[in-house]
């Protein structure tokens, strides 16, 4: 909220110096946090190209952790697409390009209340259930969005973050679950970066597209989302698991 409302009151370019100053400031606890002492003999330090393929193996050699990357990364593509809308929607929309970073702010606001529904009841779904039914709901809102009405705009970026929020939480309990403790770091790495790729492209793929039409591009963002579901279940757990790791986990 605070950066949508500097966008839309003072400038994009105020919000963005704030927006750097915030995570600069975030600097000195970050050095502060303990770290996990290792045995000199577990300390490796490979190349970045080494890590991310490291990460890359165990996530492709795990199935479910393939599904969830995949169908992650695939709903990044749409948010992506989103993302590069959001000033054009505001315009157009709701008569100021600044509006589009407040359309942010309230799928940021939505998210968080989310996850903090979904806090209290750790039990009632699974991450993997959480991780496509999330990309369904950012298929809705995105095809919310398209319409082009002010009140449906609002919604549909509600519950973007309805469905990002959520899913992003799952993802991590996933790779959590199914990371080895050794490669975590790796997997994590390796994720992150993929979904940033996915994103990016996202938003080079929306530019182009929305100076043709806006209402298209959304609609084609909200069948980029809806394609993360046959991705998730078009990998099924077990059948690139080595042997090895079934009886592990067993």
């Amino acid at each position: 909220m605070l950066s949508g409302g500097l966008a839309q009151g003072l400038g994009a370019s105020t919000a963005v110096v704030v927006s750097a100053a915030l995570i600069g400031s975030a600097a000195p606890a970050a050095w502060t946090l303990p770290g996990r002492p290792a045995p000199v003999r577990e300390i490796r330090r490979g190349s970045l190209i080494g890590d991310l393929a490291a990460g890359l193996r165990v996530i492709v050699g795990k199935p479910r952790l393939a599904r969830a990357t995949l169908a992650s990364a695939v709903c990044c593509v749409a948010q992506g697409m989103l993302t590069a809308c959001v000033p054009l929607l505001g315009d157009r929309v709701l008569g100021s390009a600044g509006r589009g970073a407040l359309l942010l702010s309230g799928a940021a606001v939505s998210a968080l209340l989310a996850n903090a529904v979904l806090a209290r009841f750790p039990q009632s779904v699974t991450p993997d259930s959480v991780i496509w039914g999330a990309a369904l709901i950012q298929a809705g809102a995105l095809a919310l969005a398209a319409t082009g009405r002010p009140a449906v705009l609002v919604l549909g970026l509600l519950l973007s973050g309805i469905g990002e929020g959520p899913q992003l939480t799952a993802l991590f309990a996933v790779r959590h679950r199914e990371a080895p403790d050794h490669l975590r770091g790796q997997i994590f790495t390796t994720g992150a970066s993929l979904k940033i790729t996915a994103f990016a492209s996202g938003a080079a793929i929306a530019g182009p597209l929305a100076t043709w039409s806006l209402p298209g591009t959304l609609a084609t963002a909200a069948g980029v989302a809806a394609l993360a579901v046959p991705a998730f279940f078009g990998v099924r757990p077990g059948v690139v698991e080595r042997p090895e790791e079934s009886v592990l986990r067993d």
